[in-house]
């Protein structure tokens, strides 16, 4: 996941960055709200890092999924749903034929 993806669902990634780092606090991290600059001096100052070694750290984080949270945001489900209208040609009504997906009704 990108940076974005925690920026713009912050809170959404509480309950991660708390799995990930135990002794973080909520309040700490309302008042960082998506920064990550400050995200990164917070996690440095949390677990006695330089800010280069904590950078990496929530680097490595990164790679992990996004919370369902955030997956089944309607910003999200709509996001991908618009992305998808490519695969339907021109004309189609994506209503008409289900058997692609095991509805033959």
């Amino acid at each position: 996941m990108k940076w974005h993806h925690v920026q713009d669902n912050w809170s959404a990634f509480y309950e991660a960055i708390q799995n990930r780092w135990p002794d973080a606090e909520e309040d700490r991290l309302d008042e960082i709200d998506g920064d990550q600059r400050a995200f990164i001096s917070y996690i440095a100052e949390l677990t006695g890092q330089d800010p280069a070694e904590a950078r990496d750290e929530i680097r490595d984080w990164l790679t992990g999924e996004l919370p369902s949270d955030v997956v089944m945001d309607p910003l999200h489900d709509n996001h991908s749903i618009l992305l998808s209208e490519k695969f339907v040609p021109e004309g189609e009504d994506e209503y008409d034929d289900d058997s692609r997906f095991g509805d033959n009704e």
